[in-house]
């Protein structure tokens, strides 16, 4: 999800509020198609494609009608609400404690030897993981990745390589809520239920984990996807701690904001000291 939310932030430039609509979505795709009998491994694959497709829609409001990029994203997040709802049968919780999940199957039960049983859920997230930065490096590193990061740093040079920068807003976009509609599946996974609020605050928790590893990690030395990873286990890390301090854990919300104006203040410090 954080590397999701990378993509719109650090390269596009694009405060995509569609990610909390995008994440609830992979969710209640993942578990009607599990409840109907569909392979779990599937469903992943189901949540990407349809959480690509509202970004590319997201990306059509934009560039297609001139809507302002903020603006894309609250029409996407409204309508993805009614959307996932209706995916889900017009109830506001599927639970899906009786099916068989990726963390929980034939096959998985049979490879994972006793020892490894109780980190099976971590080594599996860990998987998808590599997989999907892999994946996302490797299209990083291609002309059209290339172009990607050019349109977030300057349009212009896109529009002189006579190559459309609409279209190629439209791909990040697509990308991005593509990753972050796989996060809403495992996570629908590893829970075992879907929620229609489960997304409320995603772009809070995506933009915290971007700024603290871009901040904290220098992105010369290691990979900005990586950066972003470790910043989301740092960010995970400092609400665990606050729950474990005392905190409720319906203090979640206020926790999270808290973390992300502290993160904001210390990265916009930290700015000026360079400039100084």
């Amino acid at each position: 999800m954080a590397i999701g939310v990378y993509i719109t932030y650090k390269i596009l430039d694009f405060p995509d509020l569609s990610v909390d609509g995008t994440f609830p979505l992979g969710a209640a795709i993942t578990a009607m198609l599990i409840i109907a009998g569909v392979n779990p491994y599937l469903t992943l694959i189901a949540a990407t494609l349809l959480g690509a497709l509202s970004g590319v829609l997201t990306g059509i409001i934009h560039v297609k009608f001139k809507v302002r990029d903020l603006l894309s994203g609250i029409i996407m997040m409204t309508a993805l609400y009614t959307i996932n709802l209706r995916i889900a049968g017009g109830v506001a919780n599927v639970p899906i404690f009786n099916y068989k999940t990726i963390f929980d199957n034939d096959f998985i039960n049979g490879i994972f030897p006793e020892f490894l049983a109780p980190y099976k859920t971590m080594i599996i997230i860990f998987i998808v993981l590599i997989i999907s930065k892999l994946l996302l490096d490797l299209y990083l590193k291609t002309k059209s990745g290339y172009l990607l990061r050019a349109v977030g740093d300057n349009e212009k040079i896109v529009t002189s390589l006579a190559k459309d920068s609409g279209v190629t807003k439209i791909i990040g976009l697509a990308i991005a809520n593509g990753l972050v509609a796989l996060a809403g599946s495992v996570m629908c996974q590893q829970q075992r239920f879907f929620e229609i609020t489960m997304g409320t605050g995603t772009i809070v928790i995506g933009l915290a984990s971007v700024i603290i590893g871009m901040n904290v990690f220098k992105t010369d030395k290691i990979k900005a996807t990586t950066a972003v990873v470790f910043g989301s286990v740092i960010y995970k890390a400092c609400v665990a701690i606050a729950i474990e301090c005392g905190l409720e854990a319906s203090d979640l919300k206020l926790i999270t904001a808290l973390l992300f104006f502290v993160i904001l203040v210390f990265s916009m410090d930290r700015k000026k000291k360079v400039k100084e």
